[in-house]
């Protein structure tokens, strides 16, 4: 049984290569780029083995701790990530629940992730090659740490899965999930800067003891001739791998009885944005984008890095200078976030053409609704950082450039977004997942769009940073003015050439939108 799920999980990925050709050329690019990325890691551990044999033992059990916790965690987020053979599909068959454990567990590491992980693991072994001793507990340590990821990874997703059955739940841990990832390149520097030679050993001695890092610790001590805390280190591996086993064991025994079910939300019988705004056209436009910024997870996506941007900024640059931009740069998330409103309106667009809106009620509609968040998070934006530092006039020239992006931004949006429609995610999809197709369209329009926003947009950021740098209050001044003016410009220009754009092409939209359905 445990050789007949392995190879069902085989046929299942190969099967992947008989569908569409552009999952076929998803798949081969992830493949090289694992392996890519794979080459790196092996070639990196034996060139510290070869040129700082001293340091093997810290990058050893530092890298395999990271590798460990990623197992864990990233499926956890990435919901979805492998769910070729998903336990709960083995319901109804009768299989032996230790067999079926432990043909998921190997099934877990066939896979792209599985076969990185492995390969990366034989590098390691084979970078304790100057002392046999610590090479010979490198064998069991590298399988006792592909068995705990394993193990590891299929406990936390059953153990939480009756919690992620709610998509509510699913979204947010997506949409949580970039926030250390974006700042993961800061977060580094700044532990490299903290720990000195002393602390970074004490946290490897610290990792080398907790489930996380005890596999690779074995052969780190081993190395160092301390066979008594070697044998500790593999007790507390041994440990965490039982404790794991039980733990997904149980839970697999309960979902398989009480299988988990998609939970949806209760039903709600208030008319929401639409009982609240006046019933016309207009209103009608702007309380259904106002529904889609509430409840639309693709609309939270693209606004996730406005919170993480001031911390990202004050890690760049401590003395918080660069948070004087913050402004602009929300101005922009805001503004350019409804670029692609059409393609999220996706098969639903039916109902903007068969109406028939006028084109420029559509464009103010998505416009207004986006203004509700958008104006005063901008505001917000552009006032308190020079507020808090201590530079108040600084404000008046952000407001006004922070604003002339926002309006030109929703302009070249309203633009942008009748031209140009490409696959997105659907809704209650994963909304950072990608899609095969249409890459070429969102670059350009995302691309040409972004250019044409920063060109529009010179005149008053030429005119902030040379205020803010001069200290001048006239030209704060000037700048807050000639930024509304220009960006009202743009809105307004942007408003009636989208609109006249989206009523000529509103059917060869609809029709590519069918297509991407």
């Amino acid at each position: 049984m445990v050789a007949h799920l392995v190879r069902l999980k085989v046929t299942l990925l190969r099967n992947g290569f008989k569908r569409s050709v552009w999952q076929v050329v998803g798949i081969v690019i992830g493949l090289l780029y694992g392996l890519f990325v794979t080459g790196l890691a092996v070639v990196g551990i034996i060139a510290v083995s070869i040129t700082a044999p001293d340091a093997l033992a810290t990058a050893v059990v530092l890298a395999g701790s990271v590798v460990m916790l990623g197992w864990w965690v990233v499926p956890l987020v990435a919901f979805g990530v492998d769910s070729t053979v998903d336990p709960a599909r083995f319901a109804t068959f009768s299989i032996p629940r230790r067999q079926l454990v432990t043909g998921l567990a190997i099934g877990g590491l066939i896979g792209v992730p599985g076969i990185m992980t492995t390969l990366v693991s034989l590098g390691t072994v084979a970078s304790w090659w100057r002392d046999p001793a610590a090479l010979v507990a490198a064998v069991p340590a590298a399988l006792l740490f592909l068995a705990t990821a394993v193990v590891g990874s299929r406990a936390t997703t059953t153990l939480v899965a009756p919690l992620v059955a709610r998509r509510r739940v699913r979204e947010l841990l997506a949409i949580v999930a970039l926030v250390p990832i974006f700042l993961l390149g800061p977060i580094l520097s700044s532990l490299d800067g903290a720990f000195g030679g002393r602390d970074l050993d004490g946290l490897v001695e610290s990792l080398a003891w907790s489930p996380l890092g005890a596999s690779w610790g074995v052969p780190a001590a081993v190395a160092e001739g301390r066979w008594l805390v070697a044998l500790g280190r593999l007790a507390v591996a041994i440990a965490t791998l039982f404790v794991l086993a039980v733990a997904w064991e149980r839970s697999l025994s309960h979902s398989l009885v009480n299988p988990v079910q998609e939970r949806a939300g209760g039903g709600n019988r208030s008319l929401g944005w639409f009982g609240r705004l006046p019933a016309t056209p207009l209103g009608a436009v702007t309380a259904r984008c106002l529904t889609y910024w509430v409840r639309d997870p693709r609309y939270a996506a693209s606004l996730v890095f406005l919170p993480i941007t001031p911390v990202f900024l004050w890690f760049v640059a401590p003395d918080g200078a660069l948070l004087l931009i913050l402004g602009p740069v929300a101005a922009y998330f805001m503004g350019w976030g409804i670029s692609a409103d059409v393609a999220y309106d996706g098969t639903a667009f039916w109902t903007h053409v068969a109406a028939p809106l006028r084109g420029t009620v559509d464009r103010l509609g998505r416009i207004l609704s986006a203004a509700v968040l958008g104006v005063p998070v901008v505001l917000l934006c552009a006032v308190l950082p020079p507020v808090l530092l201590g530079r108040p006039a600084d404000a008046v020239p952000l407001v006004g450039v922070s604003f002339g992006v926002l309006l030109t931004a929703w302009g070249a949006s309203s633009i942008a977004s009748a031209l140009f429609v490409y696959p997105v995610q659907k809704a209650g999809e994963n909304p950072f997942q990608t899609k095969a197709n249409g890459g070429t369209t969102a670059v350009v329009s995302q691309l040409g769009g972004s250019l044409a926003v920063a060109t529009a947009c010179l005149p008053e950021g030429i005119l902030a940073f040379l205020a803010i740098r001069q200290g001048s209050v006239v030209l704060g001044v000037v700048t807050l003015v000639v930024g509304l003016v220009l960006g009202a410009v743009a809105l307004v220009v942007g408003v009636r050439v989208g609109g006249r754009v989206l009523e000529r092409r509103q059917t060869e939209l609809l029709a590519r939108l069918v297509s991407f359905a």
